[in-house]
């Protein structure tokens, strides 16, 4: 989720069942106001730590993940002593006196998580039917053929693969990367609208892309 890294504008986030483990891209988002991450691999409530700096956050959702223990209420009033200013937690309203009891029984998170090496990511899964271990991909990690399948599915113009592949010359390594995240990412995305999503998102191109080519024929 290291691309949330660059979108410090997003409001709502979905990374439900994604192996998610760590938290830290998101502490950049300001404008964060609802995030789901139900099922996921989130070991400890120390991530809770990257989410104390988003004043907008009013709805989380981080049920099922081996954070949340044994103990639901334990869970739950560590969860609001740290975000006082959710509004709901795991669907589930928010209640005054459940803020005041968190208080008392909820622990205070001060420092990030510990990290170990060969934490984050994905972790290997096996596979029962074939026998072997396989590595599922992440989210925003996409080849070309990944991302022009995307774009055909949509009845997009695929990427030339030639112009593809001149990002590196062109341009930085870091630039090229963080538009191709940025791109595999609204990409993916895309496939969740419908078709009034979809065309809001045709009208709000189009315009982008007249008011690029507005700008570049004023600076020839």
């Amino acid at each position: 989720i290291s691309i949330c890294r660059d979108l410090p504008n997003i409001e709502v986030i979905t990374f439900s069942v994604n192996g998610i483990s760590d938290l830290e891209p998101l502490h950049q988002c300001q404008n964060l106001s609802e995030l789901y991450l139900r099922r996921n691999n989130i070991r400890s409530l120390d991530e809770l730590f990257y989410l104390k700096t988003l004043p907008r956050l009013r709805v989380l959702w981080l049920a099922e993940n081996p954070c949340c223990g044994p103990d639901p209420h334990r869970y739950r009033m560590t969860v609001l002593r740290n975000l006082p200013c959710l509004q709901k937690l795991d669907n589930q309203a928010v209640t005054e006196e459940e803020l005041s009891q968190a208080l008392v029984d909820g622990v205070e998170i001060t420092a990030p998580p510990a990290r170990s090496p060969v934490e984050n990511g994905w972790s290997s899964t096996t596979s029962s039917a074939a026998g072997a271990t396989t590595e599922p991909q992440s989210l925003l990690s996409c080849s070309l053929e990944d991302t022009n399948k995307t774009q055909d599915d949509l009845d997009m113009k695929l990427v030339p693969r030639d112009k593809y592949s001149s990002f590196s010359t062109q341009e930085t390594d870091c630039s090229c990367k963080k538009r191709n995240n940025v791109l595999n990412a609204i990409l993916l995305l895309m496939e969740e609208l419908d078709a009034e999503g979809l065309e809001i998102i045709q009208q709000t191109a189009v315009r982008s892309l007249q008011a690029l080519q507005k700008k570049e024929l004023q600076e020839e």
